[in-house]
């Protein structure tokens, strides 16, 4: 397993901050992302796994689907100048493969926090993390997917003793 504390500061810190102030204005980051990010990356792989188990196309520390990855590029980046200079930092080599995200840290935590801007709602207040498990579930696993809230904030406190 990563070290949460080293990948908060060390992969997702960073990425926020590349993202801060783009797409017109947006605020990428501050503690509620970063829960939200490493909350998301603890529960769906445990920041070991870089690939589902069994036969599901979900990919990297994240488990990202490639369809997501797919659409987040074609549908939201692409008309984005502010985030594709970021991609391009983190990512240089073009077309974005959705086996990229296995093993590039800092591309996982770009995808994921793409993805929660794309939520409808804002983020939970930092520290509250059974709220960061709804809004991961509702926006992120989804009623359809197998997680559930209390999956969340057991990964959450696995590391947060």
């Amino acid at each position: 397993m990563i070290d949460a504390q080293q990948f908060r500061n060390e992969i997702i810190r960073p990425v926020l901050k590349l993202l801060e102030g783009r797409d017109s204005g947006a605020n990428w980051s501050g503690q509620a992302s970063e829960e939200l990010v490493l909350g998301t990356t603890l529960v769906e792989s445990q920041l070991t796994f870089l690939k589902q188990h069994g036969n599901g196309p979900a990919l990297g520390v994240g488990q990202l689907e490639p369809d997501t990855i797919h659409d987040i590029v074609e549908n939201y980046i692409r008309y984005r100048t502010g985030l594709q200079q970021v991609l391009d930092l983190i990512q240089p080599v073009w077309p974005i493969t959705p086996a990229a995200v296995k093993g590039n840290l800092y591309l996982t935590v770009f995808f994921i926090r793409v993805h929660y801007r794309r939520a409808p709602q804002p983020l939970p207040q930092a520290g509250d993390i059974e709220a960061m498990g709804n809004y991961w579930k509702k926006f992120y696993n989804t009623h359809l997917g197998k997680g559930t809230v209390n999956k969340y904030v057991e990964a959450w406190n696995l590391v947060h003793k």
